[in-house]
């Protein structure tokens, strides 16, 4: 369930509803508005902060700090890490052919 919450903030950022400096609501008016729990809404807001898309700031919440274009780059990365797992590819094999790559 996070990851679709994730998805739907990813998608924001991508559509540019929450551009890079906006400030996101709490998590418990974002879990409100979802329909979802607090804890689904914090445990996808970490996933997209390790992603490099927010930014926690203790006493100021969670901004966005990526762009449009690095949501799009990373849902067709997180696109690409699923493709590889359904066949079988463990992310160090997956690495490795990046890296091979012209």
């Amino acid at each position: 369930m996070f990851e679709q919450v994730a998805a739907e903030i990813r998608r924001a950022i991508l559509d540019g509803e929450a551009a890079p400096g906006e400030r996101l609501p709490p998590a418990k008016d974002l879990a409100a508005e979802l329909g979802v729990n607090s804890n689904t809404v914090l445990r996808a807001l970490r996933l997209l902060r390790d992603e490099g898309l927010l930014e926690f700031r203790r006493g100021r919440g969670v901004t966005v700090t990526g762009t449009p274009e690095r949501a799009a780059l990373t849902a067709k990365a997180l696109e690409l890490v699923d493709l590889a797992r359904g066949h079988g590819y463990r992310r160090d094999e997956l690495v490795r052919l990046i890296e091979s790559l012209p």
